[in-house]
């Protein structure tokens, strides 16, 4: 049988998505889209799905009785709506990241899917579907002992004007802080951050670069570089040390040149390069747990927990390099 999906939200993830699941992936197929810009779910489906149905609303595709499944890819304020939504209606959803732009919000989730009483929900935090990430787990669950520091850094070319210092947590962090969980398989109880001087290329509302601290339930230390203005490319770094050795995530594949008396290779500069892979791995396995209607991957609970801590890391960044404590209710049964 082939998974009839809904997509809500065709910008360029949304659009990117739907295109992997008609011409790349297996199992499935796009059947409707709704967008509040009609022209852009009409042009994703003049492109790329000429047998969706195009609905006025999210609401309106979720209840539609050919959709099975639910992708959301909208704006983010707009997440928890239909993520509840797709609840009610008892459809498994993927959901982009954030799961709801508040703790509060995402713990309305949380609590939906338990009453429900089966998982239906997959974020999408595509950095655990990344072959070097898996490598660097296997590498720490099996290799090096326990986990004592995790150095890290995530470095961007360049952000628009409107970027500013909050958003180094929200938009940027909020990757590290679930892989980092799952590559540890532990929780955090505080967070920290620190400011060097402010690069030239940064402006009057982002302090950039920054220096979040991470001490976790199990008493590793991680301090994570953030630095958006770089200029020289897209960089993502991750070093953990264990009792007994280092494993560190490996570079992306590059051709090694001897070159203008120069030993060389590129860095990327765009993102979506970096993890294209891992988009097509992750949305495959939302298609397979899907189609036996349920989910797969980081849950409902992760993106709780991540919107937890990232209040916490921007509180943080007011307070001067002083820990602001990270505290968890319980994990439900659902999640364990």
């Amino acid at each position: 049988m082939t998974l009839r999906i809904g997509v809500i939200g065709t910008g360029a993830i949304g659009r990117d998505h739907t295109r992997r699941i008609n011409d790349v992936l297996g199992g499935a197929t796009i059947v409707a889209l709704s967008d509040v810009n009609r022209a852009s779910a009409e042009a994703v489906k003049k492109d790329i799905a000429p047998s969706a149905t195009i609905y006025d609303t999210g609401e309106e595709l979720i209840a539609a009785s050919d959709v099975d499944a639910v992708l959301v890819t909208s704006w983010g304020a707009t997440h928890e709506q239909y993520v509840l939504a797709a609840i009610a209606a008892g459809k498994p959803c993927f959901c982009e990241k954030p799961l709801a732009t508040t703790a509060d919000g995402a713990k309305r989730i949380v609590d939906a899917e338990v009453k429900h009483g089966k998982r239906l929900v997959q974020v999408g935090f595509m950095r655990r579907y990344d072959s070097g990430y898996l490598a660097l787990k296997q590498a720490v669950d099996s290799k090096i002992g326990a986990p004592i520091i995790v150095h890290a850094a995530h470095r961007n070319p360049t952000v628009p004007e409107q970027y500013i210092t909050p958003m180094a947590i929200h938009d940027t962090l909020i990757h590290e802080i679930d892989v980092f969980r799952w590559l540890l398989d532990d929780d955090y109880v505080s967070a920290r951050v620190l400011f060097p001087r402010s690069a030239a290329r940064s402006h009057a509302k982002l302090k950039d670069p920054q220096i979040v601290i991470l001490e976790t339930a199990k008493g590793t230390i991680i301090n994570v570089e953030i630095f958006v203005n770089c200029h020289y490319g897209y960089d993502i770094q991750c070093e953990v040390v264990g009792e007994d050795g280092i494993a560190k995530l490996p570079e992306p594949m590059a051709i090694q040149m001897r070159l203008g008396a120069k030993l060389q290779n590129d860095i990327l500069t765009d993102w979506k390069d970096r993890f294209i892979a891992s988009y097509d791995v992750e949305l495959q396995d939302f298609i397979n747990a899907a189609a036996k209607g349920t989910a797969s991957g980081p849950t409902s609970w992760d993106g709780y927990v991540a919107a937890i801590t990232s209040d916490a890391c921007v509180d943080a960044q007011e307070k001067a390099g002083e820990a602001v404590a990270i505290n968890l209710p319980a994990r439900p049964t659902l999640y364990n």
